[in-house]
């Protein structure tokens, strides 16, 4: 499923709620108002519009939110998703907090690969970012994950200037001493009140810096994959991998191979998109098989070069990142 400027996409990003436990900074005011939940699309109109993307092309599917873990009966999304023919690799994002009692079944449902957004180690950093306590129930759940055969489990951190500098190196000893897979994503303008400044961001190039600097030099892997949104820096002295999401110092555009569904139905080009094509509308119209996928060519045939985040031309997009999907 090629796209005008050639990038071929075979990974599909699905909300499956609006809703979150916690309220992080970057992502989502403290008082929001969430979808009536008739307006988010059920299992069996998430499984059709799979079923019709699936012999496109596409055969990777990540669930996001919101926060995933708390729409009931997750599990049962995940085995439908997984029975589907073409459909090869099943993720999940989640900030963690309900994933302890959740890892064995989501694992047996069918799920492959798990990621856990977690900035700090730090309690009251923790508090600061998310405006929510909890933690020690995030690290739990990530443990929990190893213990369910999730392997790797990464861990996602946003890089913020001013903010988490101090809870880089820490981050870093906690997933070289559990085996866990560290993640840094550069701080990118989704963020609930506007406040998004590029002097804000937490270049990967700095973050790296300090990670060599107080554990150890890391070396860029040398067979990385073009299509890979972060970029893998093996420890030298084999001690585990960082990845980088320099999504502003190193945009990755022209080899990004997504979509994403909202959990209202919406099909999204672009992380940053400002425009969207209404897929609900089409499953509860009646539309055929036909229709849809004409509708999934189109968005696809119509994505644009770059999300333009280093120009002046560059526009933040309506929908806060908890609407979108992670």
């Amino acid at each position: 499923m090629p796209s005008l400027f050639g990038r071929p996409h075979n990974n599909l990003r699905i909300s499956v709620t609006d809703r979150c436990n916690i309220r992080c900074v970057y992502c989502m005011p403290e008082q929001v108002a969430f979808l009536p939940r008739a307006q988010l699309l059920n299992f069996e109109e998430i499984e059709r519009f799979v079923r019709v993307s699936a012999p496109m092309g596409i055969d990777k599917i990540r669930l996001t939110g919101g926060e995933p873990l708390v729409r009931r009966d997750l599990p049962i999304l995940i085995a439908k998703l997984a029975a589907i023919p073409g459909i090869r690799d099943i993720g999940l994002t989640t900030n963690g907090l309900l994933l302890a009692s959740a890892a064995r079944r989501l694992r047996d449902a069918g799920l492959e690969r798990i990621n856990v957004s977690l900035d700090t180690l730090d309690p009251e950093r923790f508090e600061t970012l998310t405006r929510r306590t909890g933690v020690e129930q995030v690290i739990e759940g990530i443990l929990a994950a190893k213990e369910a055969g999730f392997n790797p489990v990464k861990v996602n951190a946003v890089a913020i200037r001013g903010t988490t500098e101090e809870d880089v190196v820490p981050l870093a000893l906690f997933c070289r001493r559990h085996g866990l897979e560290l993640r840094f994503i550069e701080y990118m303008p989704l963020d609930a009140g506007h406040q998004w400044e590029r002097a804000k961001v937490l270049f990967a190039a700095e973050i790296l810096e300090i990670l060599a600097r107080e554990i150890g030099p890391l070396s860029p892997r040398p067979d990385q994959d073009p299509q890979a949104p972060a970029l893998d820096y093996p420890y030298d002295d084999g001690g585990g991998t960082v990845g980088f999401i320099a999504s502003v110092s190193r945009p990755f555009c022209m080899s990004c191979n997504r979509l994403r569904l909202t959990a209202d139905g919406k099909l999204r080009n672009c992380l940053f998109a400002l425009e969207e094509t209404d897929v609900r509308a089409l499953i509860r119209g009646g539309a055929s098989d036909e229709a849809i996928a004409r509708a999934i060519r189109e968005s696809v045939a119509s994505k644009w070069e770059g999300h333009e985040i280093n120009t002046a031309r560059f526009i933040q997009p309506e929908r806060l990142m908890h609407s979108i999907g992670g």
